[in-house]
């Protein structure tokens, strides 16, 4: 039996300090935005339901809302600099309580695998893996999203025919992928593409490896 990965995907959660500006994003902004616990049994709001883990700065979660109003998204993130990144990209300073917000948007500043359990089975039709933390030490990859303890769990609250998307730049993660999925029945799991395919907005972290000569890898997994 598979050891299942802890409920943490991350290391730390804040980076600087905060500045008077986030503060008020994290206490006024972010609270009109949370999903919360008690709404998962009942998560869709919309005719589709899709979750991102790990947001990052945001560019991806404020993309895919923008383009997609049919899709209710609920976004993940622990950081609490990229979630300021992500409200601040929203609300013009001194709109914190009052300006408009995407209605198809949701956030959950917490562990996505948390939430994920407690979501009903088949009730997501798209999950986001971008660009996540790779845990390169062995000793770590307990913590990487892409786990064969996490799978079953995936399957559960993806729909039949649901897209799981995934990216990476980093070889030790990529090798990690293509060792998991290879290995399991849950997924149609074909080859990842080289360039990023059509409707995948770009990402702050896709840019710095490009930048920095790495090559990133974007898997599109189907649930059978």
């Amino acid at each position: 039996m598979v050891k299942p990965p802890p409920d943490r995907l991350y290391g730390r959660s804040r980076g600087h300090k905060l500045r008077p500006r986030q503060e008020v994003l994290l206490g006024v902004t972010l609270e009109r935005l949370r999903f919360r616990l008690d709404q998962a049994a009942a998560p869709a709001w919309l005719p589709e339901l899709w979750l991102e883990i790990g947001f990052g700065g945001g560019e991806h979660a404020l993309a895919q809302a923008a383009a997609h109003p049919e899709a209710g998204l609920i976004a993940c993130e622990v950081f609490e600099n990229g979630i300021c990144s992500l409200l601040s990209a929203l609300v013009p300073e001194g709109g914190e309580a009052t300006a408009p917000l995407p209605p198809n948007l949701r956030l959950w500043p917490d562990d996505g695998r948390v939430l994920i359990r407690a979501l009903p089975d088949a009730c997501l039709d798209r999950l986001f893996l971008m660009f996540p933390d790779p845990w390169p030490k062995m000793r770590h990859a307990k913590r990487r999203f892409v786990h064969p303890a996490m799978l079953p769990e995936l399957a559960r609250v993806l729909k039949p025919g649901a897209e799981w998307r995934v990216a990476s730049d980093d070889p030790t993660y990529q090798a990690w992928v293509t060792e998991v999925m290879g290995a399991q029945t849950l997924f149609d799991a074909p080859p990842p593409a080289t360039e990023r395919p059509e409707g995948w907005p770009p990402t702050r972290y896709e840019a710095k490896a490009l930048k920095a000569g790495r090559t990133p890898l974007y898997w599109t997994f189907t649930r059978r």
